[in-house]
């Protein structure tokens, strides 16, 4: 199959979770300058850690091709040796300019039913959703505090795709990246034509896993306080959009694989800076 070079925005970089059967290991996804999404793999985990490569809001330069076993349309194959980046991410200067240039050639929609109904239509897998109100935050236990044999096994597997990783490396990286043994859910509110309606979705956002373990490192045992704080109490003065996945194998299941949280519109605002 063809392949082509695009310069794509980051969008998001998830946190991988091979727990489930046939779950994807990770997800990156962004724009193009044409304004439209792209899923990108496979992406060895060197390249989706928070410090290394690549960030959230970084533009990228690659050979990509349209997956052939992978029929949604935002779904690339990535050719890896030919990443080049180097720039800064996008400034967030003057309440997000340059960050808002490209959010808005995305549309947002205003409730999960109408992201599952292009889905059922047009076969899209990615998508923004802007929720009414944020409930709360559920943070449950995962099911295995480490990983298992098993997701080790399913680990390896998706990195040695096309072959293009050594195999001790990989090895290497999984004893590095360590596993966070709690789930988190945001639990929202969004309008509908019948009324207002609760989802839940899992956060897989690597954002919010580094979060983790930095709150993990700076308060011990008591890191939840910290954590909540950030993805509770803060966010609830910004405007919270939550970039959305789907599942390859369930494509009925969805995951906010990233969260895009601008300063709301005000007249004065001063430039906000990461939350994480």
């Amino acid at each position: 199959m063809q392949t082509f070079v695009e310069r794509i925005l980051i969008l998001a970089k998830t946190y991988p979770s091979p727990s489930a059967k046939y779950v994807e290991t990770s997800c990156v996804a962004g724009i193009n300058e044409h304004g439209q999404l792209r899923r990108l793999y496979p992406v060895p985990f060197r390249l989706i850690e928070e410090s290394k490569q690549f960030k959230k809001w970084q533009w990228i330069t690659a050979r990509v091709r349209k997956s052939n076993d992978d029929h949604r349309p935002e779904s690339h194959r990535l050719m890896v040796d030919t990443i080049e980046s180097g720039t800064d991410p996008l400034s967030t200067k003057n309440n997000w300019e340059a960050r808002w240039q490209w959010i808005n050639m995305i549309p947002v929609s205003p409730n999960f039913s109408e992201i599952e109904a292009r889905r059922l239509a047009f076969g899209e897998s990615l998508a923004i959703l802007r929720p009414k109100r944020i409930l709360r935050l559920d943070i449950k236990p995962a099911r295995n505090a480490d990983w298992t044999d098993e997701e080790k096994a399913k680990l390896m597997q998706a990195q040695m795709q096309g072959n293009l990783f050594d195999t001790m490396e990989i090895e290497r990286e999984i004893r590095l990246l360590k596993k966070i043994p709690h789930d988190f859910y945001y639990v929202y509110v969004c309008d509908s034509a019948g009324g207002e309606v609760e989802e839940q979705h899992k956060i897989v956002d690597w954002e919010a896993g580094a979060l983790y373990w930095r709150c993990r490192s700076s308060h011990g045992k008591n890191w939840e306080q910290p954590f909540r704080a950030k993805l509770e109490a803060d966010l609830l003065g910004k405007d919270l959009m939550f970039l959305m996945g789907n599942i390859h194998r369930f494509q009925d299941q969805w995951l906010i694989v990233s969260l895009i949280y601008p300063p709301k519109q005000k007249p004065f605002d001063s430039p906000q800076t990461s939350l994480f």
